[in-house]
């Protein structure tokens, strides 16, 4: 899509700072981070949001959180990390292309928010 601002990362028209790159993901710091490590996990392909995830995409979500993972462990997030998926304006997506973000380096508090 191409007024969508993750789609313009995944292209390389908008820079930002890798962390995991492959055919099918990016992982990338985000800029207005919430903890000391924030990590934005994303499809390339183009999917709104978690609630249009079809079936096809399944194997990508199982993918991706893997991804995670190794991510998590590669950044010596032994301690524990916390994954979060905001889905649909009311859930704070600011962002219309399905995401994940990767939280570590302190101790995440409950309830969220």
């Amino acid at each position: 899509m191409s007024d969508c601002l993750f789609c313009k990362i995944v292209s390389n028209e908008i820079p930002s700072k890798k962390v995991y790159e492959d055919d099918r993901i990016l992982a990338f710091y985000d800029i207005n981070p919430a903890a000391p490590v924030h990590i934005l996990v994303i499809p390339k392909e183009h999917i709104e949001s978690l609630a249009a995830l079809q079936d096809e995409h399944l194997g990508l979500i199982g993918y991706l959180h893997g991804k995670i993972r190794d991510i998590a462990r590669d950044l010596k997030l032994a301690d524990g990390y916390r994954v979060v998926n905001n889905c649909g304006k009311e859930g704070g997506q600011e962002v219309g292309h399905l995401h994940f973000h990767l939280l570590g380096g302190r101790k995440m508090l409950w309830p969220p928010g």
